[in-house]
């Protein structure tokens, strides 16, 4: 899985608090496993649309309250015959990386502190 090096990002409750916000955190959690085998938590953050092929922005979610300054960036690996995602695939190219992340902070630019 690749991150993309140097984006921080503070997210904001959007005024909601304790459990309210833990709540609507569970609804958008990924579960994905990593080349070990072992499940590792994201929190799905968008879904980008980029030179025809569809990104998914995660941000990590750690089991020792440790918080992530990095986002990561996978890409969608096709879809089944159903209609389905098959699941995703790292992104090697710094350049679709980069490209990705910057629509999704203009995106969000209201929503997130962004800190480079």
């Amino acid at each position: 899985m690749d991150e993309i090096n140097n984006p921080e990002l503070n997210e904001e409750n959007n005024g909601m608090q304790g459990e309210e916000y833990n709540e609507e955190l569970e609804d958008n959690v990924v579960v994905l496993k990593d080349e070990e085998g072992n499940d590792q938590s994201f929190e799905f953050l968008d879904l980008i649309e980029y030179d025809g092929n569809n990104y998914i922005i995660l941000l990590p979610i750690y089991d020792d309250e440790e918080e992530s300054d990095e986002v990561l960036i996978l890409k969608e690996d096709g879809l089944t015959e159903d209609g389905q995602n098959e699941g995703y695939v790292s992104v090697e190219d710094e350049n679709i990386l980069n490209d990705v992340y910057n629509i999704f902070k203009d995106k969000f630019k209201d929503e997130f502190d962004f800190q480079d």
